[in-house]
């Protein structure tokens, strides 16, 4: 297994060959393209005549910049910024995967790699970074922390992504301390610290995991195993003996233990740190959703969650052993809608069951069903992995892979139907060719369903697609649009959007305007519009940004379409709007007139009839 690098590279060893090299990017101005910083790169090897990184491109600048006089450090940063994709939609995403753990389901397609957490692969990328620091959840952060720091990415805005099976079906001790070390790990990043202390804190928290799973060198046969969850050949069973053979019950205690409490005060501290929460995702089933569950992950700080639906075909999902119906996907959705969460969907073509004319139909039915229309989607085709039960039907010619036509086909219609309250953030899983056995290996699949769109005379409207991104934007070309409405079973939806001529996308917000009672235990959000979601896009711009800057973020746009909200509610006659914030955003929302209520912040309103809010009408 891969283990936590240290980070030796010490600018005055290379001191020469990183002046010649910045003062070169310098002066290049804002033409700078990568072929020519390249060159530039080749120009002025290190002093052992490798290449510099730009991660140490951008460590030189910051620890030689004093002795310079370089005070230009943001500009050169958005040069030289290695993946500046990775913050273009406004926030760093820093994901982290929990242990392997048994999990609820007895799906037919899901892969049983014993050494990551249920349907997690050990060679895609994510997992790799988690595996290396056996996944400890304060190393995990702390490490892509300081590989954003390094890339010269802002980490003010952290959105918190916990992957790794059913969330839900871990032990609530364990939930409280991962997401505990998560917060710490962002309380304790301090540039100034220096990156050899921030190293040795991961590589410390690394050491100290009590289990290092790869030492588990069993592995599933999806041919071998039975439909019995404690068959001996299973993943529950494989993982569970490990659990048992490796972590005694005195270690656990200490080890993944915390209080909520404890929670608490991380959670108070980090609305003030350098690096703040303000989003956390957890992902988990439609059917280990319920009030309970609900409070709980907004006790934790949750702000989204990723829902495997999979299907809406109760056919597919019973041919598949799902373990539950549609019936419970649309009871999750309404709960947590009526919760204000952020409602993350996976779907996926290709099942067992379905055909591509199916599939089709069945994407249409993610938005034409008012109780599902999710705010953010994942795509994800059904592939074959080895130790997936789906090896038998394949073998026996009950199951087979779309053709690349097919697939493209599919992928076509579905991204082509698509609203612009959605965003697609995945098509295709990021998994090595070599671990799939038949199918797909193909991954810029949205690229190539985009292309066949264009070839049509159609684009995507979904949100990704109209990203502002880093194009300059003047306030006067900007355009208030309030016309994407839709109807759930928990009321009225406002995607609420700022928007230039050409339509791309500066900023939104969803507003929801409830007809029914809010979930058991969240009393506090009777009577109350709820705001689920504020976001605005750009280049991510840190806390203390410049106004000024042509970027989209830091220049009123959130508070303008917050105003908006506001009258929308009053002119609807709510008694004031509830909204979901992270932690990280409490603050901002105090100064906009919000108290902090039990799980969400509030702020009461006086009825303006003097607003046009016209009623509710379909998208």
């Amino acid at each position: 297994m891969l283990r936590p690098r240290r980070f030796r590279f010490d600018p005055r060893d290379h001191e020469d060959a990183l002046v010649g090299a910045i003062e070169m990017i310098r002066a290049r101005g804002a033409d700078l393209d990568e072929r020519t910083l390249q060159h530039i790169l080749r120009r002025h090897p290190r002093s052992d005549k490798r290449t510099f990184r730009k991660s140490e491109l951008i460590r030189g600048f910051r620890a030689l910049a004093p002795r310079y006089g370089w005070r230009d450090e943001a500009d050169f940063l958005a040069r030289v910024r290695a993946k500046p994709i990775r913050t273009r939609s406004g926030v760093a995403p820093v994901t982290v995967l929990t242990k392997p753990f048994p999990c609820p389901g007895r799906c037919i397609f899901c892969p049983s790699d014993v050494r990551m957490p249920k349907s997690y692969l050990s060679r895609e990328p994510g997992a790799q970074r988690a595996a290396q620091h056996r996944f400890d959840p304060y190393a995990q952060t702390l490490a892509r922390l300081l590989a954003y720091h390094h890339n010269g990415h802002p980490i003010d805005k952290v959105e918190l992504i916990v992957l790794g099976g059913t969330w839900s079906f871990y032990p609530e001790p364990y939930q409280i301390w991962f997401i505990l070390r998560c917060f710490e790990a962002l309380n304790d990043f301090d540039p100034q610290r220096g990156d050899d202390a921030l190293h040795d804190a991961v590589a410390h928290a690394g050491r100290e995991a009590p289990i290092d799973f790869d030492q588990l060198d069993e592995t599933v046969d999806g041919a071998a195993v039975g439909r019995d969850l404690d068959d001996a050949t299973s993943y529950n069973q494989v993982v569970g003996d490990f659990l048992r053979r490796r972590l005694d019950g005195r270690l656990r205690d200490q080890a993944e233990h915390a209080t909520w409490d404890a929670l608490a005060r991380a959670q108070q501290r980090n609305e003030r740190t350098i690096a703040r929460c303000v989003g956390l995702v957890l992902e988990t089933r439609p059917d280990h959703l319920d009030p309970g569950e609900a409070d709980r992950l907004r006790r934790l700080g949750a702000t989204k969650v990723q829902i495997g639906i999979q299907s809406l075909s109760d056919a597919v999902l019973a041919a598949n052993h799902r373990g539950h119906d549609v019936a419970a996907t649309r009871r999750a959705f309404a709960l947590m809608r009526g919760a204000g969460f952020k409602l993350h969907a996976h779907w996926m073509p290709n099942l067992y069951g379905s055909d591509p004319q199916a599939d089709i139909a069945d994407f249409h039915r993610l938005f034409d069903d008012p109780a599902i229309r999710p705010d953010e989607l994942k795509i994800y085709p059904c592939s074959l992995l080895p130790s997936a039960e789906l090896v038998r039907y394949h073998r026996d010619g009950r199951w087979r892979p779309y053709s690349r036509d097919e697939l493209l086909e599919v992928l076509t219609h579905c991204l082509a139907a698509v609203p612009p309250y959605c965003r697609v953030t995945r098509v295709i899983r990021d998994i090595p060719g070599d671990d799939i056995l038949v199918g797909n290996k193909t991954t810029n699949f949205r690229q190539l369903a985009e292309q066949a769109l264009a070839a049509r005379g159609t684009a995507m409207r979904d949100i990704r697609a109209r990203e502002i991104r880093e194009r300059p934007v003047a306030d006067a070309a900007l355009r208030f649009d309030d016309s994407v409405r839709y109807r759930t079973p928990v009321g009225e939806e406002l995607f609420l959007q700022m928007v230039t001529a050409d339509d791309h996308l500066c900023g939104f917000l969803r507003l929801a305007l409830p007809a029914a009672p809010p979930p058991d235990g969240l009393d506090e959000l009777a009577d109350r519009a709820i705001v689920r979601e504020v976001h605005v896009y750009g280049a991510l711009v840190g806390l203390a940004g410049d106004p000024a800057e042509a970027h989209a973020q830091h220049r009123g746009l959130g508070r303008a379409l917050m105003a908006h909200a506001d009258r929308i509610a009053a002119a609807r006659g709510y008694a004031g709007l509830a909204v979901i914030s992270a932690v990280g955003t409490r603050d901002y929302y105090r100064r906009l007139g919000y108290r902090d209520g039990h799980r969400y912040q509030l702020r009461d309103l006086n009825p303006d009839p003097s607003l046009d809010a016209p009623g509710p009408r379909e998208p």
